[in-house]
């Protein structure tokens, strides 16, 4: 599976974390004013989670409407393993059924 991160400096150990739960396939975005020109889903990109204690508004409404048109899934959490591993959860138990 593919997970595009979105906010945020420094990953750290949620790269690790994120391979443990079945993403293989892991891209980061830093949520800088600048990502908002041009963003594009990449195709590979089965769940976008957007870090929101790090991410700006302007970015963030870009996301969301790229992410429809994308047919892709919109997570929201704070840049904290718990909460990550909690929409993770969510979004592994959607596809599964």
């Amino acid at each position: 599976m593919g997970i595009l991160l979105i906010g945020g400096d420094n990953l750290g150990s949620i790269t690790k974390n994120l391979m443990k739960n079945g993403f293989n396939d892991i891209e980061h975005i830093t949520g800088r004013k600048n990502d908002a020109k041009n963003f594009r889903i990449p195709r590979n990109i089965d769940l976008v989670m957007i870090l929101v204690d790090f991410v700006g508004h302007q970015l963030t409404t870009v996301v969301k409407e790229e992410s429809r048109k994308a047919n892709v899934k919109v997570a929201f959490s704070k840049r904290s393993w718990t909460h990550m591993e909690k929409e993770i959860q969510k979004y592994i138990k959607e596809i599964e059924v």
